[in-house]
């Protein structure tokens, strides 16, 4: 999942190629991760939305688009439920802040 988070996902295929049902991927998923198969895709994808939108080299739409919604709003919509702001205003300060020199020894 880590490596195809852009594209779009299939439980039924996961569980496929595990060799177990869908309902016993999902069970063994979350039990292991703590959340369904598509709540933790959407987890990397924002994760990495956040890290690139820090970068500052991409708009909020392209950053979407990059990795993997179709709907900009849908992603404005999701990033703000999981970091409390919408995307520009959360990459504005994340990149205002001050960067941290290692502890000194």
């Amino acid at each position: 999942m880590r490596e195809h988070y852009t594209e779009p996902i299939s439980v039924d295929m996961i569980a496929s190629e595990a060799r177990m049902s869908p309902a016993s991927l999902h069970r063994h998923f979350k039990a292991t991760t703590g959340m369904s198969p598509l709540k933790y895709q959407k987890q990397l994808r924002l994760q990495e939305a956040r890290r690139r939108l820090a970068a500052g080299d991409s708009t909020a739409a392209q950053v979407a688009h990059a990795v993997g919604y179709v709907s900009p709003t849908q992603f404005n919509r999701e990033y703000r439920s999981v970091y409390g702001r919408p995307p520009g205003q959360d990459a504005a300060r994340l990149r205002s802040r001050p960067t941290q020199a290692p502890a000194r020894r």
